[in-house]
């Protein structure tokens, strides 16, 4: 049985650079950066004081007011990204013998809702447990903003959440993929969401020494492959993709904006939060993408990063690359993160788009804030740059050692 093509047909995002594909992506080319000092009572007695704040924002622009009101930050991200990356690809097409047990949601979260939990802690501490919401649990668990989507569009489909740490975003795309490609779905809606700036957040990401303390101009904290980096700065937002199998798109006459070609997962086996020095899993996790997708390495033009602007995890990187790649020079490389900063959970899904707006536009965005880069032997322009893009490659990766890598190419 011929393997079903996946294509890409639509796309939403809520960041700190827009709620809208193309502003952000203008915004990134342009090397705007999305870091802003963080309010003082989610960052009080904390050495970081920067993140990247997701701002007008109104979630009762897709959903009633009653539900926009209560539900966790990260879930409302979720459902914004869901909603109008359905909305671009044009469905749900009334009439149009779309079965719905065949569409499905697959958006995960990181650390899921944090902030509810972390305010219902108080209430229960400080006014006891009866005073404690309803809505507590259905609002941490990490799959409540897929099957809400689920609810409203009617997708019966699979649906379920991914929680792979910084790499959920990617591995809900793979796995949105295999079941198109293995005949179950023609339709799914993918990605993830995060909403980590809340005090708990910001204090224990500190505690663990992770994030940037560079507060003299927020937008240079965040600096991958710098060598005065010092820490990943922390974000918000979602980001989601629309799905389909080539065949189903076609028939419907939906807009194809890129092509999935093939994605892997893997796992360091080495450290929680520290990646493998010497890059072997992130290399391990490219070269099974590239088997599934069926190229060789010399037809990879352009690679988005995972580079969170860590002492480590930059450098172990780009060892796996140069692992992989045997001509780097002809492969361009950046990473959105130095615009964006860090959103865990949903940066596999912001980067995708980046990465599909790449291939669209023939531009790929500069890396911003490399005053001293460490020895890159890719070309990482830190102007706008046009390339010629054959097939592209992003990588996201996550405490635990969670790898994933996909790659993505114009359709047709």
């Amino acid at each position: 049985m011929r393997k079903r093509k996946v294509v890409v047909t639509g796309m939403g995002l809520v960041s700190c650079l827009g709620n809208d594909p193309d502003i952000f992506y203008q915004k990134l080319l342009q090397g705007e950066s999305g870091i802003s000092v963080l309010p003082e009572e989610v960052c009080r007695d904390v050495y970081a004081k920067v993140g990247g704040v997701v701002t007008d924002f109104n979630l009762e622009e897709v959903i009633d007011r009653k539900r926009a009101r209560r539900v966790d930050r990260f879930i409302a991200f979720a459902i914004w990204a869901g909603k109008k990356a359905v909305f671009s690809a044009g469905l749900p097409l009334e009439g149009s013998g779309i079965d719905r047990a065949r569409a499905g949601v697959i958006l995960g979260s990181g650390v899921g809702g944090m902030t509810t939990l972390f305010d219902n802690s108080k209430v229960l501490l400080e006014r006891g447990g009866r005073k404690v919401s309803p809505f507590l649990i259905p609002h941490i668990l990490t799959d409540t903003g897929g099957a809400l989507l689920a609810e409203e569009f009617g997708f019966m489909g699979p649906n379920y959440s991914m929680s792979t740490a910084c790499a959920t975003s990617t591995y809900s795309i793979i796995s949105a993929a295999k079941h198109i490609t293995s005949g179950e779905a023609d339709i799914m809606v993918c990605g993830g969401s995060e909403a980590p700036l809340s005090p708990i957040g910001v204090a224990g990401f500190c505690a663990m020494k992770a994030l940037s303390g560079y507060i003299e101009n927020p937008s240079i904290a965040s600096r991958p492959f710098d060598k005065n980096r010092d820490g990943f700065v922390m974000s918000e937002g979602g980001a989601a993709l629309v799905l389909e199998s080539e065949e189903f798109a076609l028939q419907r006459g939906a807009t194809i904006l890129a092509e999935y070609i093939g994605g892997a997962v893997s796992c360091d086996a080495y450290h929680m939060t520290e990646p493998r020095p010497d890059g072997w899993g992130v290399a391990l996790c490219i070269e099974k993408a590239l088997k599934e997708a069926g190229i060789t390495p010399e037809q990879i033009s352009y690679i988005n990063t995972h580079a969170t602007s860590t002492i480590l995890g930059d450098v172990a990187e780009l060892r796996a690359l140069e692992r992989v790649f045997m001509r780097p020079q002809n492969i361009a490389i950046n990473a959105t993160k130095s615009m964006t900063g860090h959103a865990l959970g949903a940066a596999g899904g912001l980067e995708a788009i980046a990465t599909i707006q790449a291939i669209r536009t023939g531009l790929i965005h500069p890396t911003i804030n490399l005053t001293d880069p460490e020895e890159v032997v890719f070309d990482m322009p830190t102007e706008k740059k046009k390339v010629d893009i054959e097939y592209a490659l992003s990588n996201s990766f996550g405490f635990g050692g969670h790898n994933a890598t996909i790659i993505l190419a114009p359709y047709g």
